[in-house]
């Protein structure tokens, strides 16, 4: 598939769809998550993308909706649907689906749903997927305790280009390299040539570093493991609820997560943490070793009284001696003392082991008061532990980093999997939610019984879910129409309703989803048209605009009968040979009654040449009859009479039957017995025999 050949993919979109490892497989597959991978591509572009690749392949004009009504209908749908997921990418998942005429296209989405009604949405399941979210690619990565060293400016380029993480240096012989390696943790020599030098510190000569940069940089693939830590885990919890086979190994890659840290460091190891608490607490272990020395020489200062001698004072002052000799003369063993509570408390207080003879140093043997740190001794002490931590952090990273290399494009797949999951459970909890079926759609269903002719439409036991009721309190309609039928039926007696779910049943159907019914039998159609009801009467211009419309669609419908289809279906050249359906509300609202009767009865009539599937919905069922020059199809939605007031309604259509008006009720009701006289009782019954 041509990226730029797919509607809406310009030469900016598709230079960044080519980014990515197989674009074509994920527009063919619907893939919104590898998709919304692409930079700069959203998950809701990526699925309006997906969504035109797949009519792209499937040979699909679209336009199946064809009015506003119908677009209002299909929407309501996809509504439904999203409002059962958990994540945000499958809501945008589910945009890929829409209603095709394409038998191939309708096949495809079948096979799916079908398995997807399998699924079992259970609340461990549906909890888990609340942490899914697609994997992000963490920021830049920045390593500055190692660096690569080269003496060529070619291979210099070439790893500033492999491995933008970490410094890269010239040099040009052993001295310098040791140079790098007071500086840094570890320096990575690029060239052969380095094999063999002897210098300070950790020193690699690697010269294919370049080929594996995730040994110089552990912290690449570590990064991308700690940003999406938590969303692995979620999928991992996910595959076990649900019974997921996984791509990989859950409890080894658990516990190679349970071993990173949010930064993208190691946990729980006693020498690094021994290390890092080091150097951290390096200075304040140093402030109160001092204040320990100096306590205990205050202590023994106080505690002792010291005679001079006036020679000897004399003798001190000519010296210019001060306290210092005073306090080696009279205290150098307290002093020393004083020193080695120090020594003793930053030792034991940082833990310190291959440093000791550092630490030791950082208080001097000759005699002070107050007791002060070495710098320079305290300095290179932090700097010796610095490194080991450095040294011994990035050794364990490279450890974990080799564990989780081979883990990447499984843990891909594990949240792929997880993501798709919320997709397959949103159309089992739609399934569930309203009683769903699998319906029969003329030419592409799945079972041979199904996939036999169907003419019109016939629901038995359906639902609208679009009503402002609970589902639980609708009532079951059944319905079959095959050809032309008037619908007529009472106010509120479900007229408009029955539209509604014949149109969502004919939507989900060409989705290639389950419909709210028991069962039902759907005549494959390209387009469904649905003129819901015009409040007020048009004037001249809108009136005629709306007789434009309709005379537009009988002759559409004509051009697709006389041609036998000319849009091919993508599957084995299978010509699309489908008509239309046609769903209209009450056109006698647009214009005055007698008018109306007549112009429904003319539209009916063409499309009744043309074997077209249209319901309309009238109040003047029997004028448009009576306008008609051919037997027309009218059918009712009874009311069974009144009750307390209220009309008792039969929902579901009577065949050939129209239906009495609540005015006939209620005059019927009169001149049954509830007339105050004879005379007025005679009255009603004159009424009733004019209906």
């Amino acid at each position: 598939m041509e990226l730029e050949s797919v509607p809406g993919v310009g030469a900016k979109t598709a230079a960044a769809l080519r980014e990515l490892e197989e674009p074509e497989r994920a527009l063919r597959e619907g893939d919104v998550a590898t998709l919304a991978k692409a930079p700069g591509v959203s998950e809701g572009r990526a699925a309006r993308i997906a969504r035109a690749a797949i009519r792209a392949e499937h040979d699909d004009p679209g336009g199946f909706p064809a009015t506003d009504r119908a677009r209002e209908i299909y929407r309501s749908a996809l509504d439904l649907l999203e409002e059962r997921t958990v994540t945000d990418y499958a809501a945008k998942r589910l945009e890929t689906l829409y209603p095709s005429g394409e038998p191939g296209r309708i096949r495809e989405v079948r096979a799916f749903a079908r398995e997807a009604m399998d699924r079992e949405p259970t609340e461990a399941v549906l909890d888990a997927l609340g942490d899914v979210e697609p994997l992000t690619e963490p920021g830049d990565v920045r390593v500055r305790d190692r660096c690569l060293a080269t003496s060529d400016a070619e291979r210099y380029a070439e790893a500033k280009e492999a491995i933008p993480e970490v410094s890269v240096e010239v040099v040009d012989d052993a001295r310098q390299v040791g140079e790098l390696a007071r500086s840094y943790a570890t320096v990575v020599v690029l060239d052969e040539a380095f094999s063999g030098v002897d210098v300070e510190g950790d020193v690699r000569v690697e010269p294919d570093a370049l080929e594996n940069p995730a040994d110089v940089v552990p912290e690449r693939p570590l990064a991308f493991f700690a940003r999406n830590r938590d969303r692995l885990r979620a999928a991992a919890r996910v595959h076990r609820a649900a019974d997921l086979e996984p791509p990989c190994d859950l409890d080894t890659l658990e516990g190679a997560l349970e071993r990173l840290d949010e930064e993208g460091g190691v946990r729980d190891d006693d020498e690094l943490d021994r290390l890092t608490t080091a150097v951290d607490d390096l200075d304040a272990a140093v402030s109160t070793a001092e204040s320990v020395a100096n306590d205990h020489l205050r202590e023994a200062i106080e505690e002792r009284d010291v005679t001079i001698e006036g020679t000897d004072l004399l003798s001190l002052v000519e010296r210019g001696a001060g306290v210092d000799s005073l306090l080696s003369r009279e205290l150098s063993d307290e002093y020393a003392a004083a020193v080695g509570k120090a020594r003793d408390h930053l030792v034991d207080a940082l833990e310190l082991e291959d440093t000791e003879s550092i630490a030791r140093r950082a208080f001097p043997d000759e005699p002070t008061y107050p007791v002060e740190r070495e710098e320079d001794v305290v300095s290179r002490l932090r700097e010796e532990l610095t490194t080991a931590r450095d040294r011994r952090a990035a050794r364990l990273k490279r450890d974990l980093a080799d564990d989780l290399a081979g883990l990447r494009e499984d843990a891909e797949a594990l949240v792929d999997a997880a993501l798709e999951l919320d997709v397959e459970l949103a159309i089992s909890r739609f399934a569930r939610d309203f009683e769903c079926a699998m319906p029969a759609v003329s030419g592409v269903s799945d079972d041979e019984a199904a996939a036999e002719p169907v003419e019109g439409f016939a629901v038995e036991g359906g639902r609208s879910p679009l009503l402002d009721v609970p589902f639980d309190e609708v009532e079951p309609v059944d319905y079959r129409v095959d050809g032309v039928a008037l619908l007529s039926g009472v106010n509120s007696g479900g007229k408009t309703s029955t539209l509604d779910l014949v149109g969502l049943v004919t939507t989900l159907a060409h989705m290639g989803l389950p419909v709210p019914a028991e069962d039902a039998r759907i005549e494959r159609v390209r387009e469904l048209h649905y003129h819901a009801k015009t409040q007020g009467t048009l004037d001249a211009g809108a009136f005629e605009s709306t007789l434009r419309q309709f005379g537009d669609l009988v002759t559409g419908v004509d051009d697709a009968g006389e041609g036998g289809g000319d849009v091919a279906a993508a599957d084995g050249g299978e010509a699309s040979d489908a008509g239309v359906m046609v769903l209209v509300d009450e056109l006698e609202s647009i214009t005055e009654p007698g008018a109306a009767a007549t112009i429904i009865a003319g539209i009916l009539e063409a499309l009744a040449e043309r074997d077209a599937t249209a319901v309309f919905v009238s109040h003047l069922a029997g004028d448009v009859i009576d306008a008609a020059d051919a037997d027309l199809t009218v059918d009712g939605i009874q009311a069974e009479g009144l009750e307390d007031g209220e009309l008792r309604v039969n929902r579901s259509p009577v065949k050939g039957t129209l239906a009495r008006s609540t005015p006939e009720l209620i005059v019927e009701k009169l001149a049954d017995g509830d007339a105050a006289s004879d005379e007025d009782a005679a009255f009603y019954g004159d009424l009733l025999e004019k209906f």
